[in-house]
């Protein structure tokens, strides 16, 4: 923080009323989540209220670790006389007033940044830029919302020189209260898209709700060439205001980029005529936008030319996310080698506190290069890894040792990368959490390289950001009381069953659910502990669900009986969830199956009735509401029949996602969340609601050019009657990309433009016609994902998303990210 608090000072600017134990006391930390107050009797919790939890319900947990200061709404009342109670009537609202007051003690410049795309990447790279010169305070990862800015004003501190700051919005009026905060002197708008479309009447009202973050900016950034964008910032702002670039003559900064095969050079012309000239490794069109933002923005608060160029060849063009992989000999790596500053590691510290078990958490790092003086550094960074709990860290750098002085235990440096990759077979890693952060000059990508588990070139990427915004979708349509089981059968739809579970279960699901018993297994191996309940079990596996803790689901009395038989057999009791058959006549008991069910319930305390449930056949298609509204009053009827006797009341749950949606007053006690998680809205009513949650994507293998009448793969299909060009792809039908997307059924994006399918899908490889695409050998194709969605992928070949999700191989390698 900037400057400390004491309680009463907080209490006054939040306008909230004291209940005060020892009104002295002195604030440097403010948290919102109980995990992360690590200096207890100096930290604030800001009680919120998510989709899941309140903050209020951990109060007491807190209390025991001894923070001693909290802000509550004044529906909460204080019990305990050992702590100090700030009541308020939005405990948001307060937090952000918070933030505001500790903005405005910041003397440095402030540059916000907003836009539909590139928000972070221009933030991070400006970042990597003025690092240069300046000690800079930036926001951590996409925290650039309503809750997420307060949080990055939080990290300013003294020694910091420049703050960056990233806000974001949804709908209309978000942007009032992250002005209120944020008060930038110089705003970046990087441009205009689709993004959030849904919560304005247009694009025009949320360009305009954007530009209210710069009402009172000094100077304000933008690319001329977007007309609407041009237009209107224009005519809302004085021209002494306005600093623009364009590839057009007549802006602040004309751009002209001359590619070459090692290295690119843009040339910034001014309007004196005199010319900047940078170069870089980047190509893409999106990214040399995005660094010509970075650029003006560093040439207007004072950088050199030559500074520029420094901080330009230590970025990457690569996506600013923190990814978890696979790493050889079962160790799973978080790589957040792009990224090394304190609110950085604090967030990647916090992430590798929710990945599931292992035998050691290995922290790996560098120095940190100009972020202020290194005693502060140092020591900062060493309560965090002491708060933490690591087993081991690896440093690389002459200020490590810093740590140690610290208090950090277990701690081996080396000077050089290389001397470190030479001596990482000594700590016989396996089976351990690995996070690897560092600065860009060290390389530290290197040692992901070494340890990551080689990769076939095709990859499914998991954005685990995209499944919180999913889940809390459906929360917010659901009850405060209404339980939620999320579907992670098929490897949870595809996306990789142990880390989206892992994700899931810190989300606050309730139950998971999977189709058979090894699914299970599995998932409690890798340290999962929610109830799972299996679909579709099968006889042999009834000691496996005793030892696993699964929840077999029983559909038909003789598998009752033969479960029965077992349990008693063995003198075990068993969870069991009773499906009832309503309609959909593929598994559970029906009407005539009642009385015979009631009988086994009375004869077999020892399985215990979990839940109730049946499935909807059609509950996605609106032509046939009255049936499923006549599964529901059935399901309704058979339960009524069943309850009286049972001992314990069990879960009532119908509602699958398109359920959940359509027939939201039938939530009963649970619903069962699976297609819609993963980003696919079957009914197609809230399809701009839900983000992809995945990215399949491989890279280019060779590039050929062809005559006039060749044909192209097995049983001569691919024809290129004038000639062209074709691209080779190491992806087909074995990695789950459908054969009937052969001979122009299907197409994927390289370099933005679409390249037809030609000829047959093969086992390993598929080729596509890029006659009109500048393509090279390693250019990145997307095979599905939010450019290419996959509704409308599936329609054109007859089928459904969850075919296409699940029939991707195991052989594809999973990939998760928190952008």
């Amino acid at each position: 923080m900037i400057s400390a608090l004491t309680i009463l000072e907080i209490a006054k600017i939040c306008k909230g009323k004291l209940i005060e134990n020892s009104p002295e006391s002195e604030i440097n930390q403010i948290v919102i989540d109980s995990r992360q107050a690590f200096s207890p009797s100096k930290s604030l919790f800001v009680a919120l209220t998510g989709a899941k939890a309140k903050g209020t319900d951990f109060i007491a947990g807190l209390i025991q670790r001894g923070v001693r200061n909290f802000l509550v709404p004044t529906t909460y009342l204080p019990t305990d006389t050992k702590a100090n109670f700030i009541q308020v009537e939005n405990p948001h609202k307060a937090l952000q007033d918070l933030a505001a007051v500790l903005r405005s003690r910041f003397t440095g410049p402030v540059i916000g940044i907003t836009g539909s795309n590139g928000k972070t990447i221009v933030k991070e790279w400006l970042g990597q830029l003025l690092s240069q010169e300046f000690t800079v305070a930036k926001s951590p990862k996409s925290y650039n919302s309503q809750v997420g800015v307060p949080l990055s004003v939080f990290e300013i501190n003294p020694y910091h020189q420049v703050a960056i700051l990233e806000a974001g919005i949804s709908k209309g009026g978000e942007m009032e209260s992250l002005e209120r905060i944020i008060r930038p002197e110089l705003g970046i708008l990087t441009n205009i898209g689709s993004a959030h479309d849904a919560g304005f009447s247009d694009r025009l009202s949320k360009l305009r709700e954007k530009l209210s973050l710069f009402k009172d900016s000094k100077f304000l950034i933008y690319c001329k060439d977007q007309g609407i964008v041009s237009k209107e910032i224009e005519y809302l702002f004085p021209s002494e205001k306005l600093i623009s670039w364009s590839d057009q003559p007549g802006s602040d900064f004309t751009r002209a980029i001359k590619f070459k095969e090692d290295e690119n050079r843009i040339l910034l012309i001014k309007k004196d005529l005199s010319t900047l000239t940078f170069r870089t490794q980047l190509r893409d069109a999106a990214s040399l936008e995005n660094i010509i933002h970075a650029i003006v923005a560093a040439l207007t608060l004072g950088l050199s030319p030559q500074s520029i160029q420094r901080g330009i060849e230590q970025l990457r063009p690569v996506d600013m996310r923190l990814t978890l992989k696979a790493g050889l000999r079962d160790c799973l790596l978080i790589d957040d080698t792009y990224n090394h500053d304190l609110a950085g590691l604090r967030v990647a510290l916090d992430f590798i506190q929710q990945q599931r078990p292992k035998r050691r958490k290995i922290l790996i790092l560098s120095d940190f290069l100009q972020q202020g003086k290194p005693e502060w550094i140092y020591s900062e960074a060493a309560q965090l890894i002491r708060n933490h709990q690591l087993d081991l860290v690896l440093g690389v750098g002459r200020e490590l040792s810093l740590l140690a002085e610290s208090g950090v235990q277990n701690l081996y440096t080396w000077e050089r990368t290389e001397d470190l990759l030479a001596n990482l077979r000594e700590f016989k890693l396996e089976n351990d959490l690995i996070l690897i952060t560092g600065a860009r000059p060290f390389g530290l990508e290197k040692v992901v390289q070494q340890l990551q588990q080689r990769i076939h070139g095709t990859t499914l990427e998991i954005n685990l950001n995209a499944l919180t915004h999913n889940f809390n979708f459906y929360r917010r349509l659901l009850k405060p009381e209404t339980k939620v089981m999320v579907m992670v059968k098929a490897f949870a739809y595809g996306g990789g069953a142990p880390e989206i579970a892992n994700h899931i279960q810190t989300m606050g699901a309730d139950y998971l659910a999977v189709a058979f018993t090894d699914e299970g297994v599995a998932l409690r191996q890798q340290g999962i502990h929610l109830p799972i309940m299996v679909l579709n079990p099968l006889e042999e596996s009834f000691a496996s669900c005793l030892e696993y803790r699964l929840e077999p689901v029983v559909f038909s009395p003789e598998f009752f009986e033969n479960l029965a038989k077992w349990t008693k057999a063995h003198s075990e009791t068993m969870k069991v969830h009773l499906d009832l058959d309503t309609g959909m006549h593929r598994l559970g008991f029906e009407k005539q199956h009642l009385e015979e069910l009631k009988g086994l319930i009375q004869e077999n305390p020892q399985l215990q009735v979990t839940s109730l449930f049946t499935h909807l056949a059609a509950a996605d298609e609106s032509e046939e509401k009255k049936y499923t509204l006549q599964q529901l009053e059935d399901f309704k009827e058979m339960a009524a029949a069943l309850l009286p006797l049972l001992p314990l009341k069990p879960l009532l749950h119908a509602l699958n996602s398109a359920g959940i949606v359509t027939f939201p007053d039938f939530q009963f006690d649970m619903v069962r969340l699976g297609i819609g998680l993963y980003g696919v809205e079957v009914t197609g009513n809230y399809s701009s609601d839900l983000l992809p949650i995945s990215k399949l994507k491989t890279t280019v293998s060779q590039v050929k050019t062809l005559p006039s009448g060749a044909t192209i793969g097995y049983s001569r299909r691919g024809k290129l009657p004038k000639g062209g060009k074709i691209a080779t792809l190491p992806i087909g039908y074995a990695d789950g990309y459908d054969r009937r997307f052969s001979n122009g059924q299907g197409y994927v994006l390289i370099n933005e433009k679409k390249a037809p399918v030609i000829g047959n899908v093969c086992m390993d490889m598929v080729m596509v016609d890029v006659s009109k695409i500048q393509v090279e050998a390693g250019d990145e194709a997307i095979i599905y994902g939010a450019e290419i969605p996959l509704a409308p992928l599936a329609k054109k070949i007859g089928t459904i998303p969850y075919e296409l999700l699940t029939h991707i191989s195991s052989r594809v390698k999973r990939i998760y990210f928190l952008d």
